[in-house]
């Protein structure tokens, strides 16, 4: 019986270019420099897997793999190009069950940290495939996360959105850089430091800078993961995995590749789920709800931390559901919902009151009090362009988010200046509003963050009521001067 066209493949081979002869070429070309010249694939063969529905053997799938993603300047995996390996049928396809089992979780650790190091290397930066959004973003997350620490025993599964799936080639996919052996201590504590240090480098100077350095040191923890650890070394090694990711996804949203972050959050979850660690997987959910509100979407940003809070039940920590009240209550206001909104911050402040530091996972560690404030500033500067009553509680929190701030912490910095400013002029201070939209301006250029120049922009909008103003029609033409309606450029 002849199979259907690939019509994943059809349509991105049309995006490419190329003739099927060339493809066959470029494919035996990459296949011998990766040790098997022995391949032959010739136009025939190229034309039965567009028209027929030919599902090649190893290392073929990732062989395409590789090539689209240098052509097209965007991940590309074998489950994009429609060579998971899975027969073809002349009927629907039938969704396969959630959540991921440990091996695809890893499959894809590995597959898209490769694809993103290899895009990297050779100058894109990934954002040419789409972001997930709208009732089908939450559905999937809820499925994702469905039942329980996959440590304790999940079947094999795919889905239908998120992460690619990798096709297996064995015990490894084909990005890592070594053949892996199993770990001790010793080394999973080093992982563990690096993480520290990752995260230090991002609160002081942005995701622009080290991005390319937690993908690689991601990739190589997914290939450590493929060995045969101890149980309580394999454990620390998702942790490792989910932290490491979850911060790739931050990065990759600080600097505005905001499809490449969400597939980061969503490995993240799935690998805390393996360390067995729910209020961790909630913790990823909270960072794309806050990602969804940065993108104008608030709707799916308060389903995405409803989620989380369901995730993380009792579990997690005062400190953590304070923070997620915080991400709920930025979601209101974006809404306009000023009662929700304080009711949220309420409960935020609530729960901070009886957090106790001791208790608290390292992954929360960054929501201080400072924070706090910081977040409260943000909150109610959003709330305050439908609310003007929120706009002395928005100046007051972003002074004390200064006051409060440690050292070493310049982007968030950046951003109690920007929610100060903004504050200021909503309140129809430009005076005020000027002193401290220069320091922000002053102090963006010293971080690598494409969101502290969104908000810039949004600050930049505010001061188009005040054109009679002479002072701050300037403000207005050097935030534009300085880089504010494009931003850096993303790494």
């Amino acid at each position: 019986m002849r199979r259907e066209r690939n019509t994943k493949l059809v349509d991105l081979f049309a995006l490419t270019g190329w003739s099927k002869g060339e493809l066959a070429r470029l494919v035996n070309r990459r296949a011998a420099g990766m040790g098997h010249p022995q391949l032959a694939t010739d136009t025939s063969r190229v034309r039965r897997w567009l028209e027929d529905g030919e599902c090649p053997r190893d290392p073929v799938p990732r062989v395409l793999a590789a090539l689209f993603t240098e052509r097209l300047g965007r991940v590309v995996t074998s489950e994009d190009l429609g060579l998971s390996g899975r027969a073809r049928h002349h009927v629907p396809a039938v969704p396969e069950e959630l959540p991921w089992s440990t091996k695809r979780t890893v499959d894809a650790l590995t597959e898209f940290t490769g694809m993103d190091l290899m895009l990297n290397r050779r100058g894109f930066v990934g954002t040419g495939f789409a972001l997930v959004a709208g009732p089908v973003l939450v559905t999937n997350f809820d499925r994702w996360l469905a039942g329980g620490s996959s440590a304790h025993g999940v079947s094999d599964a795919a889905g239908t959105i998120g992460p690619p799936r990798a096709a297996t080639f064995g015990t490894r996919t084909a990005y890592a850089p070594v053949d892996a052996g199993p770990v001790g201590v010793d080394e999973v504590a080093a992982l563990e430091h690096a993480v520290t240090v990752f995260r230090a480098w991002d609160a002081n100077r942005g995701g622009g800078l080290q991005r390319k350095a937690v993908v690689g040191q991601l990739n190589e923890v997914g290939n450590l993961l493929t060995a045969d650890n101890a149980g309580p070394v394999k454990q620390r090694l998702w942790a490792v995995a989910a932290n490491l990711s979850v911060l790739a996804g931050w990065m990759s949203h600080d600097v505005g590749l905001d499809p490449t972050a969400q597939n980061y959050f969503v490995i993240g979850a799935h690998a805390a789920r393996e360390a067995g660690d729910l209020p961790r997987a909630a913790e990823a959910l909270s960072r794309a709800a806050r990602q969804m509100v940065h993108l104008g979407r608030p709707g799916d940003a308060l389903s995405l931390i409803d989620l989380a809070q369901r995730t993380a039940g009792e579990r997690a920590t005062p400190t953590t559901r304070a923070m997620f009240h915080t991400v709920e209550a930025w979601a209101q206001a974006a809404l306009g919902r000023s009662a929700d909104c304080r009711r949220a911050l309420g409960l935020a402040e609530a729960e901070f009151t009886r957090s106790q530091p001791k208790d608290d996972p390292d992954w929360i560690g960054f929501f201080d009090a400072a924070d706090l404030h910081g977040m409260q500033a943000l909150v109610y500067r959003t709330l305050a362009e439908t609310d003007p009553t929120a706009v002395r509680p928005a100046q007051e929190h972003a002074a004390k988010a200064m006051e409060l701030r440690a050292q070493g912490h310049q982007r968030s910095q950046t951003f109690d200046l920007i929610s100060l400013a903004s504050a200021y002029l909503l309140d129809n201070q430009p005076d005020a509003g000027a002193q401290y939209a220069r320091l922000a301006i002053r102090s963006t250029r010293d971080v690598s963050s494409h969101r502290t120049w969104d908000r810039l922009n949004e600050m930049q909008q505010l001061t188009a009521q005040f054109k009679d103003v002479p002072e701050i029609w300037r403000l207005h033409e050097e935030i534009a001067d300085s880089g504010g309606l494009s931003g850096p450029s993303k790494a």
